[in-house]
């Protein structure tokens, strides 16, 4: 049962996830894709965050920050992938209105703070290679305490907004959402109320959670390059540049695709281009984390060879 009676009103208990309809030939490959790319983040996020606790060398504010982001990658792929494996292979796929108002809920809550998150992650770099004398003292344990927990309660405190302002929404024209899972732009495009406020708070505040953070990571790392440049000993210039590239990569990867989706009128909503970045910013990006950031690490490699070791050495001597 999709709808019910409401007085003279029809309300949607249930929404059809219609990205999914349009899949009718090749459901075992996109099954067998969508497992192997969430068994791969999870497990490389799962990894990182193993070898940053474990090894004592890896407390610093540039790993403190990186177990954040694979944290949230896990719960964010964790948000959307284990219900579309689910939906493949349902006659009709679909959600409850208050299992679509958590999805939501949740995604837009870690867009948010991977947003935040790196920003931070740009800021810390920009004191390593800029203030090097003064690092310590700006990027110390507290500060870092305060910048994560400033990413996570901004993403969630954003959430909220959205949620309430989406679900006090009536869907009565349809209850199919032209997507692989609930996110804002499809939920008020079949809206029969007003969403003129929506709107507004989408852009306004995309423009604070999404363009702000987009915006000072790019100031940051203008900072960088020309300390890069400027700088006259060359010896760990590839070093730095490997590192500050990478990071940027996920820049580019999760600041293009999420601004796509938030930062534009829903009028120019597309079924078929918003399903790709859709699938792009929930499920590529969180698997492509680890590896491009991460386990192309030489510290990284060194701690998981000097763990291994340990480990061997405690096997042989028990």
């Amino acid at each position: 049962m999709f709808l019910s009676e409401t007085g003279n009103q029809t309300s949607v208990t249930e929404f059809i996830l219609l990205g999914f309809l349009n899949i009718t030939h090749g459901r075992n490959f996109f099954t067998i894709l969508f497992l192997i790319m969430y068994i791969i983040c999870i497990s490389g996020n799962s990894f990182i965050i193993t070898v940053t606790m474990l090894n004592q060398s890896l407390h610093t504010p540039m790993y403190f920050f990186l177990g954040n982001l694979s944290f949230l990658d896990i719960c964010y792929i964790s948000v959307t992938v284990p219900k579309m494996l689910a939906n493949l292979w349902v006659e009709t796929p679909h959600i409850s209105l208050m299992g679509c108002a958590a999805q939501l809920y949740f995604l837009v809550a870690l867009v948010g703070t991977e947003g935040f998150l790196l920003a931070s992650m740009a800021l810390d770099r920009y004191f390593a290679i800029c203030c090097p004398l003064g690092y310590t003292r700006f990027m110390n344990k507290h500060i870092c305490l305060q910048l994560a927990g400033i990413s996570w309660a901004c993403g969630f405190l954003n959430a909220c907004l959205h949620t309430v302002f989406t679900f006090r929404l009536s869907f009565c024209r349809t209850n199919g959402i032209s997507h692989f899972f609930c996110d804002i732009p499809p939920l008020l495009s079949i809206s029969c109320s007003d969403t003129s406020v929506n709107e507004l708070a989408l852009l306004t505040l995309g423009v604070f959670i999404g363009l702000s953070p987009f915006f000072f990571t790019l100031v940051s790392y203008a900072f960088i390059l020309h300390a890069i440049l400027s700088n006259q000993q060359k010896r760990h210039l590839h070093k730095t540049i490997s590192t500050c590239a990478s990071h940027l990569t996920i820049v580019i990867l999760f600041y293009g695709s999420s601004i796509f989706t938030y930062v534009r009128p829903i009028s120019s909503y597309s079924l078929e281009k918003d399903q790709l970045v859709g699938i792009l910013y929930s499920i590529l990006t969180p698997t492509l984390n680890p590896i491009i950031y991460s386990l192309r690490n030489k510290e990284v490699k060194m701690s998981v060879r000097k763990l291994i070791g340990e480990k061997m050495c405690f096997i042989i001597f028990k």
